[in-house]
């Protein structure tokens, strides 16, 4: 008997435990509850301790916090018909609890759905050109149709990047003969560049050589002008200052030592084998002040 009391006892006990765990819920800051009573929705509950009725209210919980996904590769068909592989991550983030459960039945299934279907729309519009080149602008448009459709589900598309793009495989080879000769022509544009500039500084060193070589000649000439003209000066003033000299002494010579000259010179010209000599007419006269002085 007390058995069966003891027996009854902890089952009483457990019971209350699982509808003590069923009626307190702890909610994360991050998290809220949809609280669904009788099957009917009564608002959303959290964050904190949350009290439910046992077996009458019922929750769902869902997380506020930004999540990403991937879409697999997915198969698509540019405007020029070229097929080609894309996958890419797409965020988002739950603005109204409620209606993420209320609007829509598995919401992460149908927004893989939309944003894949999505993805083939808008590449179907562009060329494949653009698609290899304007990836910003493809995952702006991206975002924005995908958040069209997911804003009536209470949730937000925050961004869309695009992982990897792979084109057919004849168009990848051609792209790698486009790239080849590309960097050859840019090898080619850089090389002739730099031949020609350094043609250029080589004539432009030969010029200043030229310019310096002409300057320092031009400079040289006027410094050896200007030496001439200094020393032909200087001999010009020698010789003023001689003839100075020379006219300050023959001021101080009388008639008879001029006199005395011209027979010394008489002297030598008499030791010459010449036969004829001409006498200026002032040498008589120069005679006779001498022979008066004589007297």
């Amino acid at each position: 008997m007390e058995y069966v009391l003891y027996c009854g006892a902890g089952v009483i006990v457990i019971g209350g435990l699982v509808l003590l765990s069923n009626a307190i819920r702890i909610v994360q800051e991050y998290e809220r509850l949809v609280v669904f009573r009788l099957g009917r929705s009564v608002g959303i509950r959290g964050p904190g301790v949350v009290l439910l009725i046992p077996f009458i209210d019922r929750a769902r919980k869902v997380d506020l916090r930004e999540q990403v996904r991937e879409i697999p590769h997915q198969t698509s068909i540019t405007l020029d018909n070229a097929p080609i592989s894309i996958d890419f991550l797409w965020y988002y983030k739950i603005v109204s609890a409620e209606d993420s459960v209320l609007q829509v039945a598995q919401f992460e299934i149908a927004a893989e759905g939309m944003a894949t279907t999505t993805l083939r729309s808008v590449i179907g519009g562009i060329l494949l050109d653009d698609v290899l080149s304007q990836r910003d602008h493809i995952n702006q448009v991206l975002r924005v149709k995908l958040d069209e459709v997911t804003e009536r589900w209470g949730v937000k598309v925050t961004n869309v990047e695009i992982r990897e793009i792979v084109p057919p495989r004849e168009v990848q080879d051609a792209m790698n003969r486009q790239m080849t000769a590309e960097r050859v022509r840019r090898a080619l544009v850089t090389e002739s560049t730099g031949t020609r500039d350094a043609e250029i500084n080589v004539a432009e060193g030969q010029k200043q050589a030229t310019i310096l070589q002409a300057e320092g000649d031009k400079e040289a000439n006027v410094r050896r002008a200007e030496g001439d003209k200094k020393s032909q000066l200087l001999r010009a003033e020698g010789f003023a200052s001689a003839l100075d000299k020379i006219f300050a002494v023959a001021q101080t010579i009388d008639q008879k030592t001029m006199t005395l000259q011209y027979f010394e010179t008489l002297k030598q010209m008499g030791t010459s084998p010449a036969t004829k000599y001409i006498f200026p007419m002032e040498f008589t006269s120069m005679l006779e002040n001498f022979t008066k002085s004589k007297k």
